[in-house]
């Protein structure tokens, strides 16, 4: 009896193993040596898509219009090589090439390219450098890819397909000068040191009516923070045509012709900065794209090197050189939103003599408590809520109603997906790039592990010291108080998407009980506002995210009014 036990249990583990091979997918992947004759480093990607809407790399996110993805980090992948992608391959939302459900799909392969940076540090990393695009996988120039192909997945089969990359993203052109837009680009020597290769720094300034007439006048300085802009967005001389296609449809804010009150709330702008009243003042959008991110979060990190310091001592001065900017702290002003409302606060923070006032709008998580709804210093798992017998995940994503589209495991799986070692060029992990220590490899050490969710508490740790702007605002407060009265003004919708407006409670506990000096700012929220409302009170979110270069400025001059220092120009730009 015994023995045809084990027979049977044999005979089972034999064809469960079977029926597993016969099933299993496997896809085989090369590049062309007219691409290149070089070795390619970097993360090799496999993407499925049901609909042809668009090639299967745009449409890869972590929400619920998800498709497939997997990948694998490659070394010296030479032309010609076949690189298998199959069931090891970490894959999301799916976690297996042998689970992909029956069906047609468009399949499309391509590489993040990485390249060698020999750190100051001492560390070699591998990394993809940006290439203007603002750190954006599927659209970054010089990466390979094969056009999509049309498959069908038969789940009782095994099957190999064969994937062919023979196309180069192009490179961008440089955005030109304008009457009123121009462009700066400098090499900066605190981050070429640090990256052991040449670095840049750009940024996008819009100057204002009568520059060229104005020889005499010297101006404000007004850094609007954000993720990389291409271009100086928001801004048009021409109004949209009359008979602009409005069919285009906003699934974030529910509207028809979205893209007709983008481009008519642009040539408002334009007006607006020509009239004959307005204030004349320089606006400015940095570009700091990074090995990791599309923006550096304008702080020193002991990953991404000095960038704050080279924003502040290498690049705007160049900038109000160039422009004549006052150059002084009582004449600069900073805002933004999400990362840019992040930044604003940090950057007011760590350089505070340096600027007279920031405006935070929805801004990261600047109290680490509430690291969206992860408290880093208290909870064990950033993935699952703490439960005897249940098992409950821990959202990412919402929307003004509550409804859920992913959750933080979902998210990080996504990012895990697209790479390694922080690499992905996503949020959570440029959050650990910024804000975590180097490791003995020379990559960020992980927050919390990647595909358990567990939390180090040590990094956990350095974060609090460095970076949560709650912390270091009340552990600091007696030193920065006194340099940051009336400069702090934060804003959030009460629905943020992220969940943001958490951790801007917390800031709001610390900042109502603040004395010697009382900190003599502001802290708004927007009544079932989502992501990322900015403290207007009256219009809709989908209107108001597109002033940001107007909305604050009666709060600015006032603040000029009250603080410029005796015999400051507050006259020369008053034209």
């Amino acid at each position: 009896m015994k023995k045809l036990l084990a027979w049977l249990l044999l005979s089972t583990l034999i064809i469960s193993c079977t029926t597993e091979q016969k099933k299993s997918k496997t896809f085989s992947i090369s590049f062309t040596e007219a691409l290149s004759k070089e070795a390619q480093d970097g993360r090799l990607l496999l993407l499925l898509a049901k609909s042809d809407k668009s090639e299967p790399r745009f449409q890869i996110n972590d929400g619920l219009s998800t498709q497939l993805i997997f990948g694998v980090d490659i070394e010296g992948m030479k032309p010609g090589d076949n690189i298998v992608i199959d069931a090891e391959a970490f894959g999301f939302p799916i976690s297996s090439t042998n689970k992909i459900p029956a069906g047609e799909y468009f399949v499309q392969a391509l590489i993040n390219r990485y390249e060698t940076f020999n750190l100051k540090t001492g560390h070699t990393v591998k990394l993809p450098p940006d290439q203007g695009e603002g750190q954006q996988w599927n659209r970054k120039p010089g990466n390979f890819y094969s056009k999509p192909i049309k498959i069908t997945i038969d789940s009782t089969q095994s099957q190999q397909v064969d994937i062919i990359m023979d196309q180069i993203i192009a490179p961008l052109e440089e955005p030109k000068d304008s009457k009123y837009v121009k462009h700066i680009k400098i090499q900066s020597k605190l981050l070429s040191e640090f990256w052991g290769r040449p670095m840049f720094l750009g940024a996008h300034v819009l100057v204002p009516e009568g520059f060229e007439e104005h020889k005499e006048a010297r101006y404000p300085l007004m850094i609007y923070h954000g993720h990389f802009p291409s271009d100086f967005g928001g801004f048009s001389e021409t109004p949209p045509p009359a008979d602009m296609d409005t069919t285009d449809y906003s699934a974030r804010f529910g509207i028809y012709g979205y893209k007709k009150m983008e481009a008519q709330e642009a040539f408002n702008f334009y007006k607006q900065w020509t009239s004959k009243n307005f204030p004349r003042f320089l606006v400015v959008e940095i570009q700091h794209a990074n090995p990791y991110y599309d923006d550096s979060y304008a702080v020193n990190s002991a990953n991404l090197g000095p960038y704050g310091d080279a924003v502040m001592q290498e690049l705007i001065p160049e900038i109000e050189k160039q422009f004549r900017g006052i150059g002084e702290g009582w004449a600069r002003f900073t805002y933004g939103g999400s990362t840019g409302g992040w930044e604003a606060l940090a950057v007011q923070m760590f350089y505070p003599d340096q600027f007279n006032g920031c405006f935070a709008a929805c801004p990261d998580p600047i109290d680490f408590r509430a690291y969206c709804l992860v408290d880093l210093y208290k909870d064990k798992n950033a993935y699952w809520y703490e439960s005897d017998f249940k098992k409950l995940p821990i959202p990412s994503h919402r929307n003004y109603l509550g409804q859920i589209q992913s959750t933080m495991q979902e998210s990080n799986y996504y990012e895990l997906a697209l790479g390694t070692k922080s690499r992905s060029g996503q949020q959570w992990d440029i959050w650990e790039a910024v804000y975590s220590p180097q490791g003995e490899d020379g990559y960020p050490k992980r927050i919390f592990d990647k595909e358990t969710g567990e939390i180090d508490k040590t990094v956990a740790e350095y974060w609090r010291e460095h970076y949560d702007l709650r912390y270091i605002l009340e552990r600091d407060w007696a030193t920065l108080g006194p340099k940051l009265e009336g400069k702090i003004h934060i804003y959030c919708g009460d629905m943020d998407n992220y969940y943001l407006n958490n951790a801007v409670y917390l800031m709001e506990d610390f900042l109502k009980k603040t004395s010697n000096p009382f900190y003599k700012g502001e802290v708004a929220y927007g009544d079932r506002a989502e992501h990322c409302w900015n403290g207007d009170p009256v219009n809709p979110n989908y209107l108001s995210r597109l002033r940001y270069n107007t909305m604050y400025l009666p709060k600015i001059l006032k603040r000029i009014d009250e603080s410029a220092p005796k015999g400051a120009d507050v006259k020369s730009w008053r034209y």
